[in-house]
C-alpha cells in the first residue's frame, strides 16, 4: 500500500483536513479529490490507493465535512468552497494538477475550472451539472430530513443499505463507518455540520445561467462521468455538458446511480484511469 498521511492545514481562518498519498515520487503530478454533499475524504480511499501508483493523491475534507472545521452556517456555499480550493492549491504550491469532483465537489470543480486557473491541467466531473434533476433534489431533501442519530454503526449501515443496496458491501461499510462520530450519550451521528442539513439556511451557489457560463469557459481536457441510473444528472443535460466544454469526453457507468465511486468502484476507476 502507498504511504498516506493525514494532514491539517489552516486556510482562510478554518482548519482543514486532507489525506495525502505521496505517489511514486517527489515530482509526481497531484490529483485533488473533492467529495460530494455530506461526504468526506475517506470515501475516496479505494480510488486514491489505486491512483497513487501514478499520482500524488490529495483528498480534501471540504468545509463542514469529515474532520475539517465547521464554518458559520451561512458560509457553506459554492463560492466559499471554491475560495477554499484556491487557497489549498496555493498553500501546497500545486501546478499542472488534476482535479476530480463528485456532485457538490463537482459543482465546486466546474466553478473553479471556469475561472481558467493556470495551475489546472485536467478535470473530471462526476454526475453533476449546472442543472440538477428535480427528482434527485427531492430525494436529497427527504434523506437529510430523517433522523441523524443511530444506536450503533450497524444501525447506520442498515439505513444506508436500505437507501442504496447497489455498492459492494465492504466498500459501503467503509464509507459509512468513516461518516460517523460519537455523541455524548454514546450514540452515533454523521460527521458533518448539522447546519448543512437545515433547509432554512441558504447556501449560495451559481445560478443555472452562470453555471453554464462556467462550463463553457473550461479550457482543459475534461471527462464527464455519469451513473446510468442517476436521478441527479439527466442524460440530455450531460449531452449538453459534452457539447459546451470544448474538449470533453463522456463515460456512463452501467448499473450505477448518482454516487458512481460508491456504487461501482471498479468501473469508476476504469473510466477515470483511462482518461487520466
Amino acid at each position: 500500500m502507498s504511504a498516506v498521511i493525514d494532514e491539517l492545514i489552516e486556510l482562510r481562518g478554518l482548519r482543514f483536513h486532507y489525506r495525502d498519498r505521496q505517489g511514486p515520487g517527489p515530482d509526481a503530478q497531484a490529483l485533488v479529490l473533492l467529495h460530494g454533499y455530506t461526504g468526506h475524504a475517506r470515501s475516496w480511499d479505494v480510488f486514491a490507493e489505486a491512483m497513487a501508483s501514478d499520482y500524488r493523491v490529495l483528498a480534501l475534507d471540504q468545509r463542514g465535512h469529515g474532520e475539517t472545521g465547521w464554518a458559520p452556517p451561512d458560509q457553506y456555499g459554492t463560492f466559499e468552497m471554491v475560495a477554499d480550493l484556491e487557497a489549498f492549491v496555493a498553500a501546497l504550491g500545486l501546478d499542472r494538477f488534476v482535479l476530480l469532483g463528485l456532485s457538490m465537489g463537482g459543482i465546486v470543480a466546474i466553478e473553479y475550472a471556469g475561472r481558467r486557473p493556470s495551475a489546472l491541467e485536467r478535470l473530471v466531473i462526476v454526475d453533476i451539472a449546472p442543472e440538477i434533476a428535480a427528482e434527485g433534489m427531492r430525494n436529497i431533501g427527504e434523506s437529510v430530513a430523517r433522523s441523524d442519530v443511530f444506536e450503533s454503526v450497524d444501525a447506520a449501515f442498515a439505513r444506508a443499505r436500505e437507501d442504496n443496496p447497489v455498492p459492494p458491501e465492504a466498500h459501503h461499510l467503509h464509507r459509512v463507518r468513516h461518516s460517523l462520530m460519537r455523541t455524548e450519550d454514546g450514540r452515533w451521528t454523521y460527521r458533518y455540520d448539522r447546519a448543512l442539513r437545515d433547509p432554512n439556511i441558504v447556501r449560495p451557489r451559481p445560478s443555472v445561467e452562470d453555471g453554464w457560463r462556467s462550463v463553457a469557459a473550461i479550457d482543459v481536457p475534461t471527462l464527464l462521468i455519469r451513473g446510468e441510473d442517476s436521478n441527479i444528472l439527466d442524460r440530455g443535460v450531460a449531452d449538453r455538458m459534452v457539447r459546451d466544454i470544448p474538449d470533453c469526453r463522456f463515460a456512463e457507468v452501467a448499473g450505477s446511480g448518482h454516487s458512481v465511486p460508491l456504487d461501482k468502484p471498479g468501473e469508476f476507476l476504469e473510466a477515470a484511469r483511462s482518461f487520466l
